[in-house]
Parts: structure tokens; sequence; C-alpha cells
């Protein structure tokens, strides 16, 4: 063997290792799979689903397997939808939604729906439709909650097929369409005509009442007067009768005398009196009163 074939004979084995080598690089390039956090890989093996890989480092058959489909699996967002709704009192609202959901399942999603968000918004358009349909517009307003729990509720239970997992499903607003809502407003300005007439009427009977008392309370009152003032007088007049029945006329004589006393004392402080003329018996009733007052004393 001479040289040139030794050092051809070379070349063929190092050719062989590095082709060797190179092929199992490749193996193992094709073999390993590092698949991050938020995704899953779906591989296929001769177009069939062979393995779902999980975050972390896998293995494949190189050349046999291949990773189809990488899927990621955190949370998303379907863009908000306004949809048209009747409610059960013929109403016509404009639903505005929102859902956050995230795939649990890759194989379901890949092998068992084409447009996945398409079909969540669909699904959710006819979930909300048919809910709203049942309510009247009062209860849409009043119980939101409730309408977001039963749509919630549905939507999971029927994309769950898909391998998907509805983690919210908000109503955001429910608006009303321009003719409605001049209704509407036209109603609730009735209603607060109706009610400050309620009240304005309310307000002057309360005030009839109120006068009505006070009416009956001044009645009352003066009738308290002059039972107070009779009962006074008659025990003026009692006293004056047992006086007359223990003392006799001389008793009542001074009582008289007295009143006409006091007559005369009055008729000469008036304003403007400078002179008073004294009638005769006047001077006669001054001296039964002082000889009166002389014989008690």
């Amino acid at each position: 063997m001479n040289g040139n074939g030794l050092i051809d004979e070379l070349i063929g084995g190092n050719g062989a290792v590095f082709a060797l080598a190179v092929f199992i690089l490749l193996c193992v390039w094709l073999g390993v799979r590092i698949v991050p956090q938020s995704e899953k890989h779906v591989v296929e093996r001769f177009g069939r689903l062979r393995a779902v890989l999980g975050p972390g480092i896998n293995f494949i058959v190189p050349f046999l397997d291949r990773v189809a489909h990488k899927i990621s699996v955190l949370e998303r967002q379907l863009p908000n939808a306004l949809q048209d709704a009747i409610t059960a009192d013929n109403v016509l609202v404009k639903v505005e939604t929102s859902v956050f959901y995230r795939i649990t399942e890759p194989e379901k999603t890949v092998y068992r729906i084409r447009d996945v968000d398409a079909a969540i918004a669909t699904t959710v358009a006819g979930i909300v439709r048919s809910e709203i349909g049942k309510m009247e517009l009062d209860q849409v307003q009043s119980n939101r909650a409730e309408l977001i729990a039963k749509v919630r509720e549905q939507v999971a239970a029927m994309v769950d097929d898909w391998g998907i997992e509805v983690t919210r499903a908000e109503i955001l607003d429910v608006n009303l369409d321009e003719a409605t809502r001049a209704a509407m407003l036209q109603q609730l300005n009735a209603e607060r005509a109706r009610r400050a007439q309620v009240t304005e009427a309310e307000g002057k009977k309360r005030a009839v009442e109120l006068n009505a008392d006070a009416e009956l309370y001044a009645a009352e009152q003066q009738a308290k007067a002059r039972r107070i003032t009779a009962e006074a007088e008659a025990y003026a007049t009692a006293a004056i009768a047992e006086a007359i029945q223990k003392n006799g006329l001389e008793a009542a004589q001074y009582q008289v005398a007295l009143k006409q006393v006091e007559a005369l004392t009055a008729v000469g402080q008036g304003a403007g009196k400078q002179t008073v003329i004294v009638p005769a018996n006047a001077l006669e009733a001054f001296g039964d009163a002082f000889r009166m007052l002389k014989g008690r004393g």
C-alpha cells in the first residue's frame, strides 16, 4: 500500500466518524425539546397525536416525532364584543361583554376547534341573548351579578370540550337605544313630577292637621280658663253668701259700699279727669263704708 492509499483510507475513516458525529448531534438536536413554562407542545408521529410536552426538558424520537403545535397556556382576553339583545318586556339593549380564558388541554383545542376565539365569542353572544330574553329591563339592570354568574357558568360548560377554562366572563355595560332612552327619561320625569305633587299634597294635609290641632288646643285652653273663672266667681259668691249668712244684712251692705268706693276711685284716676262730680248718695256710701270699717276694727 502506497502513501496515497493510506491517506485516502484515513480521510475516509475520519469522514465516517465525522458523519456519525454529525448524525448524533442532529439526533440530539431533534430529540431534545426544551418547553418554556408558559407553553405546551403538541407532538405528532406520522400525522397522529403522540404526546403533549410540558414545561422543562423533554425527549422525542428524531425523524419520527415532530412538534406540530406550540400552544401558549397564558390567560387570554377576547376583544370586547357588543351585541343586541331583547328583554322579556321587548326592550332592545346593547350588551358589551368581555371574556378571559386559558387553554388547559392543548390536544383538544388543536384537534376539535379551528378558531377558538371566534367560537368563544359566538357562544358568549348566544348565551347573553338567551339569558337577557328571560329577564325584564329592570331585572337586567338590578341583577347584573346574577346574570354574569349564569353566563359564566354556561360558557364554562360549553367550552369544556375544547380544552378551555373560562376564567372570567363579564358584562361591562347594558345600553339602550335612543328611542327607548328618551321614553324612559320621559317616564322618569313624570314619576318625579308625581312624587313632587304627592309630597306637596301631604305637606298641605299636614299643615291643615296641625292648624286644626292648634285650634283645638286653643279652644281647650279657653274652656279651661272659663271654667277656672267660673269656679272663682262661684267661690266668691259662696264666700259672700256665707258671710251674709253669718253676719246678716250688714255684711252685704259692707260689700256694696266697698264696690261703690272702688268705682269712684277708678273714675277719679281716669286720664284727663281733673274734676270729679260725686253724687250725694256716694258720700253716704263713703260714710257707711267708714262706719262699717270702724265697726269691724
